[in-house]
């Protein structure tokens, strides 16, 4: 074992200190004064999040894919207050800027990842750590997975170092509620809420199939034991969701008569369900089977409300043309299948059979390892679509990564593209992304240099990590 140079941890510690939080330069001690202040139910636990100091960076003449399905050779892209400022020919810098040769190189928008369980199942994987999913009922949709998220994850630098810039935690899928995920800017971090995404909407994590009813049906003679009984607790529990919501309106209603008037009880579950019903909070669903996703579908249109994305979905090639009619994303594996009867009847060509009926596709990886080459992953899709004759490019597939996913989390207002205003989220890669070969060279997160192969000092290492890996960095 080789202890981390001091050097770094000097990084770690002036990182965590000047660029997050603000260390303090006056003593420090004694109760603060005043009243605690009571944060209503909308405002609880809100993003700490700052981003990390950004420096003005032109990046000359690369190959540059925009994520809008656009493909620029030669080009140049101008990040200005960690914003995108301007991408085309012959950009001239500001005063000051960094000027990054990007001949031979490419730049895409940052990836995205919709389907993480870093922080909640972290490395080490071991039993203390399991942290990501509340297996005591079918419908635990009381549970947040920011309150599990551990920011010294070691993962998240390695997914830093993949180009992931941003990410969605879920808790796991062994209920058939499992409760609300977060979206998380993948910077280093002392709490979850610095690493909050500001204004991203929470999702509900949904599953259907084999695990909900694997979990509490087999020889425990508890529902549900079937896929009829998973979508009979799916109804029951959406049925007193809105019995939770009228009684809330109906309050609303009369204190706005009767300012005095007695708020009915809080119930976490119940206001997770009624953000779904109200539009506040996204849908996300663990669903491998064609039938089960339509089933999943019909049960949006009986309580009002659209599933954003269907997660995993080998078989979405079935139904390509139903999810491209409501509007909901399919985030699948490249070739990830047979592990269970649900997931045997993948193909390779899935993701691009989806994309090509007009439908929102999206590569995921539901894995610690799979988060650092969702890029390779991607390839593989983008061959698989070409070898079938689909007229599919690099162009076309970095949305895939990037647009798509932030669609399906509710971002795509703030980054997933390359686009004049947007979050300056970025990768400069040292080839075609969609090579094996590739590596992300630098990360950029909110217009500041967050990763570089070839600095260790930008080369985050959190502390769990410190003293207990070999010098150099994430890898």
């Amino acid at each position: 074992m080789t202890q981390r140079p001091l050097a770094a941890v000097t990084l770690l510690t002036m990182i965590c200190c000047s660029l997050l939080t603000g260390c303090a330069t006056e003593a420090v001690g004694g109760p603060a004064a005043g009243p605690v202040p009571v944060r209503s139910p909308a405002t609880a636990y809100p993003s700490t999040y700052r981003p990390l100091p950004a420096i003005d960076t032109l990046i000359r003449n690369a190959t540059v894919l925009t994520g809008t399905g656009t493909r620029l050779e030669a080009a140049d892209v101008l990040l200005v207050a960690g914003r995108v400022a301007a991408i085309g020919a012959g950009l001239v810098a500001p005063a000051g800027a960094v000027i990054v040769d990007g001949t031979g190189k490419w730049v895409t928008p940052g990836i995205i990842d919709v389907h993480s369980h870093l922080g909640v199942y972290p490395s080490p994987g071991v039993r203390a750590h399991s942290d990501g999913n509340e297996m005591t009922a079918p419908n635990t949709a009381e549970v947040w997975a920011e309150h599990s998220v551990w920011p010294q994850d070691p993962g998240f630098a390695a997914a830093l170092a993949g180009g992931v810039t941003t990410l969605t935690v879920l808790p796991g899928s062994a209920n058939l509620f499992g409760g609300r995920s977060v979206t998380l800017r993948n910077v280093p971090a002392r709490t979850v809420q610095d690493m909050k995404f500001p204004g991203a909407p929470y999702g509900l994590k949904m599953a259907c199939g084999e695990n909900p009813k694997r979990v509490y049906g087999e020889g425990r003679k508890t529902a549900p034991a079937t896929r009829m009984g998973n979508m009979a607790g799916y109804r029951a529990a959406f049925i007193e969701a809105r019995q939770y919501l009228d009684e809330q309106e109906r309050y609303e209603r009369e204190r706005a008569k009767k300012p005095d008037a007695a708020p009915p009880d809080r119930d976490l579950g119940k206001e997770t369900l009624a953000g779904v019903l109200k539009g506040e909070i996204l849908v996300h669903n663990h669903c491998y089977r064609a039938d089960e996703m339509a089933q999943m579908l019909d049960l949006g249109h009986e309580f009002g409300f659209r599933i954003s994305a269907f997660h995993h979905a080998v078989e979405a090639y079935k139904i390509a043309d139903l999810l491209a009619r409501e509007g909901t994303c399919a985030a699948m594996w490249a070739d990830w299948w047979g592990f269970k009867m649900e997931a045997f009847d993948s193909i390779r060509e899935n993701i691009a059979l989806v994309d090509a009926a007009g439908a929102c596709a999206i590569v995921h990886s539901d894995s610690e390892v799979g988060i650092q080459r969702l890029n390779q992953e991607a390839g593989k899709a983008l061959a698989a679509g070409q070898r079938i004759g689909l007229a599919l490019g690099p162009e076309h597939a970095i949305t895939w990564l990037t647009r798509n996913p932030a669609q399906a989390i509710g971002v795509l207002e703030q980054t997933g593209t390359l686009e004049s205003g947007k979050r300056a989220d970025l990768v400069l890669w040292n080839r075609d992304p969609f090579s094996v070969y590739a590596r992300a060279e630098r990360v950029y997160i909110d217009g500041a240099l967050a990763w570089d192969l070839g600095d260790p000092a930008r080369q985050p290492v959190s502390d769990f990590a410190l003293g207990t890996t070999e010098a150099g960095g994430a890898r």
